[in-house]
């Protein structure tokens, strides 16, 4: 009985959200968001790319669009798509941040793409064949020039990390929620080197990002006996997805039926505009175009 019930809950649940994500795309499309092309538009992602905190909630959207929407997208949706990726491949050749997202960005797109080109999915791709085979080779082309990015070093003679005591080094780890930046940043010096293995801040990681019962199928434990926690975060990385953190997110309005970031916000006139904001991850902004 206690099973039943709560896979009753769990269904009920799951056809909530659905609910939720069908009203909404109702409300949308009678305010002009009938396609992932117009809302590119709408919503600007082209300047969206420029801030730093919108900067990883577009990418994420991008990723996902590589792994299970490309045949959706309509001719409109595609040009917005690839301009859109272009001025992001340059940015990230031009100011050196965030190469990491962008490849694995890139290699989603191709590895599907690849597919696409090669198999039945000829049929299913919108537009003339060709055209996506020259995209394909701008996509190598982005990830050689990522491939060959070289990080300049800036001659300064003021303060830098080798200078800061060891607790503000640490500090500034534990405030990361990337496994992998823990390990980019840990390579910078040999004090950040020895940091960036505290066994604390990888079990801080694994809580953060994961749940008691995944910890339990995928603990790696030393001879010891003692949790691997570094390990255990990078093979609990392989079966699960991590928690997403994003500066800025979309956000819907229930009163006004509209999409907008939230930190630029817009002129709501409910009486408690606040209980009608709801935010939208990239995978909500997606569902939003499936039905």
């Amino acid at each position: 009985m206690k099973k039943y019930s709560i896979m009753k809950s769990r269904n009920m649940h799951l056809k909530k959200g659905k609910r939720t994500i069908l009203e909404m795309t109702e409300i949308l499309n009678r305010h002009s968001y009938c396609t992932l092309g117009e809302a590119f538009n709408r919503l600007d992602f082209s300047s969206a790319i420029q801030d730093i905190r919108r900067f990883n909630y577009v990418v994420r959207l991008l990723q996902l669009i590589a792994k299970s929407q490309l045949t959706s997208l309509s001719g409109v949706a595609q040009k917005n798509y690839f301009n859109i990726l272009d001025k992001i491949v340059q940015k990230v050749l031009d100011d050196h941040q965030n190469p990491r997202l962008i490849k694995n960005l890139l290699q989603d797109l191709s590895s599907t793409l690849c597919i696409l080109i090669r198999g039945e999915g000829k049929s299913v791709l919108v537009g003339n064949i060709n055209i996506w085979i020259c995209r394909l080779e701008t996509i190598l082309t982005w990830q050689q020039q990522l491939q060959n990015l070289q990080m300049t070093k800036h001659v300064d003679s003021g303060l830098t990390l080798s200078d800061l005591p060891l607790h503000v080094l640490s500090n500034i780890l534990h405030r990361l929620s990337d496994g992998w930046d823990v390990v980019t940043l840990g390579q910078v010096t040999p004090a950040l080197s020895v940091l960036s293995e505290d066994r604390q801040l990888w079990r801080k990681l694994c809580l953060y990002h994961f749940a008691d019962k995944q910890f339990c199928r995928h603990l790696v434990l030393s001879e010891e006996g003692h949790v691997e926690w570094k390990l255990t975060y990078f093979a609990l990385q392989k079966y699960y997805p991590t928690r997403e953190q994003y500066g800025d997110t979309l956000h819907f309005c229930r009163h006004c039926s509209i999409l907008f970031w939230k930190d630029s916000g817009h002129p709501c006139t409910a009486a408690n505009p606040d209980s009608c904001f709801m935010p939208v991850s990239p995978q909500h902004f997606i569902d939003l175009f499936k039905f």
